[in-house]
């Protein structure tokens, strides 16, 4: 196990800069996940970690060793991918043994850790068939095999759930949370699925066009936002967003509905954008709250989703109930204050946040 540590890491293919001064620092033994949309660069710097890409400026360490010059071999790492790279003409237990065999690692030592990685991984009666005779699931859990087997000091996971069905992902995400328990070695994960973030992580860092935005538990950037960003991207679904300023009246839309604001010293002045997520709104009187014409309604089973017009925009609301209700009626909502973010209008920046 060991941490790892980015200082000024810069990294541009010709005139794109990909990654501009990303300071990070990775905790011993943490499961940490890189998150953001296409193209922010979780991935580059997931390949810069690795060694598959060379950086173009600053420094790369792996405990107390300076790494950013190292061959990818030299790192001591190892890298699970999205397309599972298992060599089709061997068996599993071939393709499990194979690095270690590369090192030259005596024959008896190779078998006690091929079956150990197995028994960890559930595929003690798959050791003799080849990939072709896997299921998406077993192939991936191959892929890890073949990592652990060389007892790194960190793991990198490049969005390897994202060629799984839904059913599936679901399966992996705990038998990955499984593994992290079991060896207690340090995981690097990329992906561009928030859930996956959200259900795994210790810690996320939100990446967004070669930039961190947060870095925070998944509860911390779920209740505390740094920004709008971060508001809109964590979370599923995502947060509503309201143009406005505020009046003395509230939170005054940019078609005239008021909604309510909690409790505040001083109210800002100027743009602003109010944020409230879909599952805190709270149904009420035509009295206590603002009118939302019903769009669309998605039953969930326990759940109702509602896709609404409210205060002159389209909104998302979430009721762990079963509503019976149509598309043109009317409702009455009410945010619940203790969930209610304001963002500055110019810069996106979460109001009063630390």
């Amino acid at each position: 196990m060991a941490a790892v540590e980015f200082t000024r890491i810069q990294k541009r293919f010709g005139n794109t800069h990909v990654l501009q001064g990303i300071d990070l620092a990775i905790r011993d033994g943490e499961f940490l996940v890189l998150v953001g949309p296409s193209g922010c660069g979780k991935s580059t710097l997931l390949r810069l970690l690795a060694g598959l890409e060379a950086v173009s400026s600053g420094q790369i360490a792996i405990g107390d060793r300076e790494v950013t010059d190292l061959d990818p071999k030299d790192r001591d790492i190892a890298m699970v991918f999205q397309n599972y790279a298992l060599y089709p003409h061997m068996t599993v237990a071939d393709n499990m043994a194979f690095s270690l065999e590369h090192r030259g690692r005596p024959r008896a030592e190779i078998k006690e850790r091929v079956d150990w990685a197995a028994q960890i991984l559930g595929l003690a009666a798959l050791l003799e068939r080849y990939p072709r005779q896997l299921s998406g699931g077993q192939r991936q859990r191959v892929a890890m095999g073949r990592a652990i087997v060389r007892n790194p000091q960190v793991f990198l996971f490049d969005e390897p759930l994202s060629n799984l069905d839904a059913k599936l992902r679901i399966v992996m995400r705990g038998e990955i949370k499984a593994l992290h328990r079991k060896l207690g070695t340090t995981m690097v994960y990329v992906t561009h699925d928030q859930v996956e973030a959200m259900t795994m992580a210790d810690r996320i860092v939100v990446l967004n066009v070669g930039r961190i935005e947060q870095v925070g538990t998944p509860l911390e950037l779920f209740d505390r936002p740094a920004n709008r960003f971060v508001a809109g991207f964590i979370g599923s679904p995502a947060m509503n967003f309201i143009e406005g300023r505020c009046t003395s009246e509230g939170f005054e839309a940019n078609d005239g509905a008021v909604l309510p604001l909690p409790c505040m010293a001083t109210r800002p002045e100027g743009a602003l954008t109010y944020g409230i997520r879909p599952e805190h709104f709270e149904r009420c009187s035509e009295r206590e709250g603002v009118a939302a014409q019903v769009l669309g309604v998605e039953p969930l089973g326990s759940d109702t989703q509602l896709n609404l017009r409210l205060a002159g925009t389209d909104v998302v609301a979430l009721f762990h109930e079963r509503l019976a209700v149509q598309p043109g009626e009317t409702l009455h909502l009410r945010p619940r204050m203790s969930a209610v973010h304001l963002f500055d209008g110019a810069s996106g920046r979460r109001l009063g946040a630390g």
